[in-house]
């Protein structure tokens, strides 16, 4: 199938024809001729696999008929992103799409000034790319008014359940017109999840492309078992010039994104971190040197990740391990992006073993444990030994103190008395 089969706007198949685009991807293929035919959607699709425009074109083709003079400029498009990253990243893909037509788009996020938004805003706007909180401030200060949407997209649905996000989207869905075509896309679809689309959608079409239980065959795998302090010298030792080109390590925290940053930079790597703390400029800043491979390493966190987009991502290093199964397939799904190939490697200390055993059993298989490095410990031996160390201690039952103490030891004990009684 190529984009001329599914009867887009002759300007959209212009933009993306110019872009070198000649086949929809298979979410594509999949999700735009129901979404022409207006049917609501509940998408699930791997990161990197063009689900962006799976749902950008539908709206640019039916705003596109829309007269443009003699028309207020209202919002007739909504899609809801979980963070500032994902949202420009959205607007980037909508700039490219429609670019040969009228439709216009923006993207409103919070972390940055209101007055600017509000002055784009002012001046009409078709799609509006919002994250939930900043829309609810604008909404409550009537700025935005949403009653003309015509078509509403949640993107990225599970990690606004998981960033707590869910009221704030439940609060402006209830302000859309019933009459609205809504899709919903997610990474996965947990149950929480499920029960949200049944109350938004309405006969969705569905659509599972890439399940994350499979991962992609494109990304090779590695684990590295090793002890928490000698994690450090792993990296710097995998780290070696020309045997990578980009590498995106993902770190627990956001002090610890910026203490190994500060590291790899004592050690003469250009490497940046990228975190919910930093400036929406600083982030800007560090996130296009790493685009421009002015930098070579990137240091995220997992909430702050969602929604970078970096072609030719030939590394991805998870120094600390994911804390579920979900993150860890939205962590190397950054790699290995438009059929390329990629790496992803787990660094995995005893107390993270159980984080391993559990993404192990969600994929359904064993991940190649990599020993050729100086830090390796054996299955056999201090790995059993030092994941013990990580088990919770297990409560005695209630009165046990007493009856396990031996009668030896009950006779020997004499209560302590003061010399002067």
């Amino acid at each position: 199938m190529n984009f001329n089969e599914l009867q887009l706007h002759p300007l959209i198949l212009r933009a993306i024809t110019e872009d070198g685009y000649e086949h929809p991807t298979p979410i594509q293929a999949r999700a735009i001729p129901p979404l022409m035919d207006g049917n609501d959607l509940l998408g699930s699709a791997q990161t990197g696999t063009g689900k962006t425009a799976a749902f950008a074109l539908p709206m640019i083709h039916r705003f596109a008929q829309m007269p443009n003079k003699g028309r207020a400029k209202v919002i007739s498009g909504l899609v809801l992103a979980p963070t500032r990253e994902l949202a420009l990243q959205i607007k980037d893909n909508f700039d490219r799409y429609d670019r040969k037509t009228h439709v216009k788009a923006l993207a409103i996020y919070g972390g940055t000034s209101k007055h600017n938004q509000i002055v784009k805003i002012k001046r009409g706007v078709d799609v509006l790319i919002a994250t939930p909180g900043r829309l609810l401030d604008l909404m409550q200060m009537r700025v935005v008014k949403l009653d003309h949407v015509q078509m509403a997209v949640l993107d990225e649905a599970d990690q606004m359940l998981d960033m707590g996000f869910i009221d704030d989207v439940k609060k402006i869905m209830k302000s859309l017109p019933n009459t609205r075509q809504t899709m919903l896309f997610s990474a996965t679809i947990p149950k929480p999840i499920e029960r949200l689309a049944q109350s938004l959608l309405k006969s969705p079409i569905r659509i599972e492309v890439a399940p994350q239980n499979r991962p992609l065959e494109t990304i090779d795998q590695e684990v590295f078992m090793l002890r928490r302090e000698n994690k450090k010298a792993l990296l710097t030792d995998l780290l070696k010039p020309n045997q990578f080109s980009s590498a995106l390590i993902f770190a627990r925290t956001k002090r610890g994104a910026d203490h190994l940053a500060h590291y790899l930079k004592k050690k003469g790597y250009f490497s940046g971190a990228y975190h919910g703390d930093k400036s929406q400029r600083e982030r800007e800043r560090v996130l296009n040197a790493f685009k421009a491979k002015k930098i070579h390493v990137l240091i995220a966190t997992d909430v702050a990740a969602r929604g970078i987009d970096i072609d030719q991502l030939s590394h991805v290093i998870n120094y600390d391990m994911p804390e579920t199964k979900e993150t860890y397939m939205h962590r190397i799904g950054r790699t290995a992006r438009a059929g390329a190939t990629g790496r992803a490697w787990s660094f995995c200390s005893p107390e993270e073993r159980h984080l391993l055993s559990a993404i192990q059993q969600h994929i359904g298989f064993k991940l190649p444990q990599n020993l050729d490095h100086a830090y390796v410990i054996p299955a056999n031996q201090a790995w059993d030994k030092g994941s013990a160390k990580s088990q919770p201690k297990k409560k005695k039952p209630y009165g046990s103190r007493h009856k396990n103490k031996s009668r030896s030891y009950q006779k020997s004990f004499k209560p302590k008395t003061h010399k002067y009684a």
